[in-house]
């Protein structure tokens, strides 16, 4: 059975927080849809608030704490990522911003990503467009169609004849995602599907 590994970065402050609420019902959704599909899932969620001195001291020193780079590891080598982030000033977090400068442009390249976002009205609703897809296509991030953002009021709601409510979203979400990322060849490598170098090397040897 195919194990696929989907990482949650949640830049809530509070804890709890509705952020990483989001997170972690967005996380839920893809998960249940690959267990349909047979699927074995390990799932992880990176705290970027607990990280916040490590990434201060990353951008004098130029250096990852040992936790910061577990953390950097565990989304680049993610086979899909869930990024969820508050509104600041009508667009994403510094601090959920200042995690993602530390990762390497290329480093999420074809990677899915469902993104996702929280506030207090929903008028910030277009910080998913106008912010987060513009950061996750520069990331070379295959960014899956559906967003999520919840407004306060938002949570609790069923919505109504015209819109669907947040745990309809979030299904729609989640099982778009996990499709996108089960259709993805697997980014890790299998330690029996490794080639010594010193076998590459002889292979290329000409007689």
């Amino acid at each position: 059975m195919r194990t696929l590994k989907l990482v949650a970065v949640s830049a809530g402050l509070s804890s709890p927080s509705s952020t990483r609420l989001l997170a972690d019902r967005l996380l839920q959704a893809a998960r249940y849809r690959l267990a349909e599909q047979e699927y074995a899932v390990d799932v992880q969620v990176v705290e970027v608030r607990d990280l916040a001195v490590d990434i201060a001291n990353n951008f004098v020193t130029g250096f990852p704490s040992g936790r910061l780079q577990e953390a950097i590891d565990a989304v680049t080598g993610a086979d899909g990522v869930i990024a969820v982030t508050p509104v600041f000033t009508a667009s994403y977090s510094g601090l959920f911003k200042s995690f993602f400068d530390l990762i390497d442009p290329a480093a999420l390249t074809g990677t899915p990503v469902l993104i996702g976002a929280t506030g207090g009205t929903a008028r910030h609703s277009l910080v998913l467009d106008h912010a987060l897809r513009p950061l996750f296509a520069y990331l070379r991030a295959l960014v899956v169609p559906t967003a999520v953002y919840a407004a306060s009021e938002d949570w609790g709601s069923g919505g109504d004849a015209y819109t669907d409510g947040l745990p309809s979203r979030i299904t729609r979400a989640g099982s778009e995602f996990a499709d996108t990322v089960a259709a993805r060849p697997s980014r890790r490598v299998d330690d029996d599907e490794i080639v010594p170098f010193e076998r590459q090397l002889a292979d290329l040897r000409l007689d």
